[in-house]
């Protein structure tokens, strides 16, 4: 993973510093609210519901054990024990007071770790595919092209205030595991029919109020010429993005409504860049560049790969059936043979969706020295990952990680559920996120229905903003508000590309709205109309796709018990 140059920690530590001066001159009355409002947010600070919220960047996903252990402390000493992972690779803690936000901005700095631009109307956070650098399927390593975009896009000053928050997302496999459609800008790194890298290129994906997929703009452009690309991207978006009406502000409105004109502009924009680039200023990435941000991701030294011949590994035949169960579900195909990349599930009875316990991130580093060469990931489906694990050491990972709550062999089923925290902890929340996970997961905890249902993609967001991407899930709910209680809408057929006979498109909701102790009954109508009209092994959302809504409408509506169904 990418090691910070002098350069780069002395940048942190230097924006730590500055931030406790701001947080000091604003405890003493020196700062009013409204001025120290716009340099918090600059550094990932809100003030949510009961408490200020933080917000860390998780670049591409990828952390290693000094993190996870910094984290864990932090937990333990500034927050009431836990963090949240989000599903753009942030890491979120609710509870630590606004005076002590100086002294967490300095225990990140220590370990390379900050929330620089994870708030605020500017390029955010890149994310990637959480099997970057280890996929069996990947094209190209993604990593050090985000690493590339990440120095370029970080305080950035022509793109400090945007219209709206921007949002990227990398992937370099043959499976979408990065969500690109979904985001303002996808990138899918391959290589043409030559041999040569390159980028597909889409623009104006989003979801919120108005659900879009984005639209393909370059089929394939020049590595070299990406930040350059991106650049006259984001200046059409600064230039002619609504700025009068926040909910028109994301730069999907903007490719919508002007279509042709919007690419034309873009081209035309990249093009005089390149052209006036008189004295060699233009952000073409040099080839020394990327070799020397390249050199941070390769195969850890100590990786042996299995001997070409050499049976593949097998379990033992008296395995226990809960080991089984793991391998199938929470371990991965890897690119070196005799490796296996492993997911420790954020899932469980008990512990919201994404969240992770001091004890946990403590865990969590131990389980990534002893297993994958002290390297771990952040999933966008808010598990973390195990990049590095032999083939022999499954069952010892196996057993350890049960014993921190990481094995829950339930990965890409039912359970392994999308969440925002929703309005126990979110200011913009219409409803609670939670409970109604809670529920789910208590419905759906024998094992043996999850593997019968077989994958399904479940998302839940607490408002339109979408944070839990239900616009995306095979399942999707929303909360909603109507006269000051919580209702939510079910959508179906929703898919973030992540499957490879899926494209990204937006749910469809399937009626009026349900009250919040119907949420449960009508996810089980659901699931028992799919497992009568499946066909064979066919997956939900391939049976949403055959026979249509109407089916799961009836039986979604033949659970309600409550007279008032708001739209």
């Amino acid at each position: 993973m990418y090691q910070y140059t002098e350069f780069d920690r002395l940048f942190v530590h230097q924006r730590a510093a500055q931030f406790r001066d701001q947080l000091e001159r604003h405890l003493r009355g020196q700062l009013p609210d409204d001025d120290f409002r716009a340099l918090r947010l600059q550094n990932g600070w809100y003030i949510q519901r009961h408490a200020p919220m933080l917000r860390i960047a998780v670049p591409y996903g990828e952390l290693d054990s000094a993190k996870l252990r910094a984290l864990g402390r932090i937990a333990r000493e500034y927050d009431r024990g836990y963090g949240h992972f989000t599903t753009r690779q942030n890491l979120q803690f609710n509870w630590i007071p606004l005076e002590r936000s100086a002294d967490v901005m300095d225990a990140l700095a220590a370990v390379d770790m900050h929330g620089i631009q994870t708030s605020g109307n500017c390029i955010r956070n890149t994310t990637s595919d959480c099997f970057a650098g280890v996929a069996a399927d990947e094209e190209v390593d993604p990593r050090p092209y985000c690493e590339v975009l990440r120095q370029w896009s970080t305080l950035h000053p022509e793109f400090a205030f945007l219209p709206r928050k921007f949002k990227i997302a990398v992937t370099g496999a043959k499976e979408d595991r990065a969500a690109i459609a979904w985001h303002d800008i996808g990138l899918h790194v391959l290589r043409n029919e030559r041999g040569e890298v390159g980028f597909k290129v889409l623009v104006g994906g989003g979801m919120g109020r108005t659900p879009v997929i984005a639209t393909v703009i370059r089929e394939f452009l020049p590595w070299q010429q990406i930040l350059v690309f991106i650049e006259a991207i984001v200046r059409v978006y600064n230039k002619h993005g609504r700025r009068d009406n926040m909910y028109k502000a994301r730069i999907k409105i903007l490719v919508k409504a002007e279509g042709q004109r919007f690419v034309d502009d873009v081209n035309g924009e990249f093009e005089h860049i390149l052209r006036d680039d008189i004295d060699g200023t233009a952000h073409l990435i040099p080839q020394a560049e990327l070799e020397r941000v390249a050199a941070s991701f390769v195969t850890p030294a100590g990786v042996t790969p299995r001997p070409a011949g050499e049976a593949p590994w097998q379990p033992a035949a008296d395995a226990p059936g809960g080991f089984r169960r793991w391998l199938e579900r929470n371990t991965h195909a890897h690119k070196v043979p005799g490796y296996r990349a492993v997911t420790l599930s954020l899932k469980r009875a008990g512990q919201a969706p994404g969240d992770i316990t001091d004890e946990q991130f403590e865990a969590a580093a131990d389980l990534a020295d002893r297993y994958s060469f002290g390297e771990a990931r952040v999933s966008h489906d808010q598990n973390l990952v195990l990049p590095w694990v032999h083939e022999t050491d499954l069952f010892g990972l196996w057993s350890a990680a049960r014993d921190a709550s990481f094995a829950t062999p339930n990965i890409g089923l039912l359970t392994d559920m999308i969440a925002c925290p929703g309005g126990d902890f979110c200011a913009l929340a219409n409803a609670r996120s939670i409970p109604v996970a809670a529920e789910i997961t208590e419905r759906f905890a024998d094992i043996d229905e999850l593997y019968d249902i077989g994958d399904i993609d479940l998302h839940i967001s607490g408002c339109i903003n979408s944070c839990g991407h239900h616009h995306s899930g095979h399942i999707g709910i929303l909360g909603v508000d109507k006269d000051g209680k919580e209702w939510y809408q079910v959508s179906l057929g929703g898919s973030d590309g992540s499957a490879l006979a899926t494209t990204a498109v937006p749910g469809k909701v399937i009626g009026p709205s349900f009250a919040a102790d119907e949420v449960a009954d009508v996810l089980e109508a659901v699931i028992e109309t799919y497992r009568g009209q499946r066909i064979a092994n066919e997956r939900f959302i391939d049976t949403v796709k055959r026979v249509g809504l109407d089916p799961f409408k009836v039986a979604a509506n033949a659970t309600r018990r409550s007279t008032a169904q708001p739209a």
